[in-house]
């Protein structure tokens, strides 16, 4: 047994295809399955269930992707540690982002960190947030830029801003030509909302719901650009993040109005594992960003 072997197991329970699961690790088909073949003699017990036209693993395969996920991370983090690349800003990172953040932050931000650590190799991964904390606590990803919930309080969380929602309105509204918008006049409004999975989805109800509204069941966005185009629409209200959104006004058939009484807030931090040997590095990262983001005027009114 060694770890390629275990890498072939647990990219075969996560794709539940011999064939998705070989390209991922880079290897063919008939490889990734004479390995696990060879890993079942050599543990003298069957991992898969053979008769199945499905990927279906046994009790005792379940219990050893589990152990085999545990000890590739441990291998990971050996690796880290070995690098000494804590300190340093070069080699490869993987960040895992939000669709509520990544196609909005990134504009920003990735400019600076090229300029400022140009031997530092950005790979950027987008999901949402249950699926980003599963890559990050299995190693996968090297840490995230998220939304803070409940579901990232296992980890480390390095703040890098505070991002105010703002109510866009079709042009035609009759609030659209308010300066601003105070919470309590969505007392008893419909406003449109993300679908499942989407912690914007959950936050932005808060706030709406502590303010009297209610959400459209009708109709969920897959993203906040379907949101956007359903107001365009006039098809209803929403809340959005600040950096979603374009210069203060009107822009293509939207109006957008800073809230306040109270500000509908969500805050963005950089999360990465407990115990990680790379601190020092998410550490710079976060400062430079924070920085970069909190300067660049990008989050004013």
């Amino acid at each position: 047994m060694n770890i390629r072997d275990l890498e072939y197991l647990v990219a075969l329970a996560e794709h539940q295809h011999f064939r998705r699961a070989a390209e991922a690790c880079h290897v063919s088909q008939p490889t990734l399955s004479g390995q696990i073949r060879k890993l079942e003699t050599e543990l003298g017990v069957a991992l898969l269930e053979r008769t199945s036209r499905k990927v279906l693993f046994t009790d005792a395969g379940l219990r050893l992707v589990t152990q085999a996920q545990k000890v590739l991370l441990e291998v990971k983090i050996l690796a880290e540690m070995a690098s000494e690349q804590g300190e340093s800003m070069n080699g490869p990172i993987h960040i895992g982002l939000i669709p509520t953040v990544g196609p909005y932050l990134l504009p920003h931000i990735v400019p600076a960190l090229r300029e400022q650590y140009p031997d530092l190799e950005l790979f950027l991964h987008e999901g949402q947030t249950h699926q980003l904390v599963d890559q990050l606590e299995s190693g996968k990803l090297d840490c995230l830029i998220l939304a803070s919930v409940q579901e990232t309080e296992r980890f480390i969380e390095l703040p890098l801003y505070d991002e105010p929602m703002v109510l866009a309105v079709p042009e035609k509204h009759r609030w659209a030509n308010q300066q601003s918008f105070a919470l309590p006049q969505l007392d008893g409004e419909t406003l449109l909302m993300l679908g499942d999975g989407h912690c914007l989805r959950d936050q932005a109800m808060g706030f709406c719901f502590s303010a009297g509204a209610k959400e459209d069941g009708r109709f969920k966005a897959t993203s906040l650009e379907t949101l956007r185009n359903m107001i365009v629409a006039g098809a209803g209200i929403t809340l959005l993040p600040h950096l979603a959104t374009p210069v203060r006004g009107a822009k293509e058939g939207v109006c957008y109005l800073p809230v306040h009484d109270p500000k509908p807030c969500r805050q963005i931090v950089l999360a990465y594992r407990p115990g990680s040997p790379l601190r020092p590095r998410y550490e710079k990262l976060a400062s430079l960003l924070s920085e970069h983001v909190c300067t660049s005027g990008c989050l004013e009114d």
